[in-house]
């Protein structure tokens, strides 16, 4: 498993503004484990007040979300575990048709990564199933933000909520919130769409499951590697 990043207060009051922000980057995970203390509403407030000067196209601003917590939560997670039973995976936006290349071996580290860290042995189905519906349990997290965008704007809308998400994902990060974007849960878009009753020109783009990180939970205890810049990158001058 890769180390996993931290800094100290200190660390932090002796750092410039981009070296905060890396820190930031460095530290914020995908959270699949947490404790049952809720963010506070202030908090709550706070992050996404900050979240809502995301850039977007033409200033559209497309994102809608809906925070749900305690009760709106407990019956949101109960009805959505109840739906999947009978319902297959269907979102409103499509799913990659296939992973291939590095794309396909960066997918399969990380899953092999969260399955070392909970104990799944490769192969194992029925714990890998186990695992995998954790998702909809919303990995135990006291809230959940659920993003949509409006079908008329396209790739365009969901590209500008994507932008929204990984700024909340970093603020909250900052907040010392943590939180995992959740693409299963767009796959149950019709159980969301009548939950939250929304107009059907309203896309589920995800779901971001939130709240203060359980540290001993073990599928808490790995961090997936980013390419380098040369993977990714090319600067062309001429």
């Amino acid at each position: 498993m890769h180390a996993i990043a931290k800094s100290t207060a200190k660390d932090t009051a002796d750092m410039n503004d981009t070296e905060r922000l890396d820190a930031l980057f460095s530290e914020r995970y995908s959270c699949r484990g947490y404790l049952p203390r809720p963010v506070p509403e202030a908090d709550l407030r706070r992050i996404v007040e900050i979240a809502q000067k995301t850039a977007s196209w033409c200033n559209s601003q497309p994102w809608q979300v809906y925070i749900l917590s305690g009760s709106a939560k407990d019956r949101f997670r109960d009805g959505l575990l109840r739906y999947r039973q009978d319902h297959d995976s269907k979102p409103d936006i499509d799913f990659p048709r296939e992973y291939v290349g590095v794309y396909q071996e960066r997918r399969r580290e990380c899953g092999f990564q969260l399955y070392e860290s909970v104990g799944v042995a490769r192969g194992d189905r029925v714990a890998s199933a186990k695992q995998a519906e954790e998702n909809f349990k919303l990995f135990g997290a006291p809230h959940v933000a659920i993003v949509t965008t409006p079908e008329a704007l396209g790739t365009y809308g969901a590209v500008d909520c994507g932008a929204w998400v990984a700024n909340f994902m970093l603020i909250a990060r900052s907040m010392g919130v943590a939180s995992i974007a959740q693409a299963a849960l767009a796959g149950q878009s019709a159980y969301i769409r009548e939950f939250l009753q929304l107009p059907a020109e309203r896309l589920i783009v995800c779901g971001i499951s939130f709240g203060y990180p359980d540290s001993d939970h073990p599928a808490n205890r790995f961090r997936t590697r980013r390419a380098s810049i040369g993977q990714a990158v090319q600067f062309i001058e001429a």
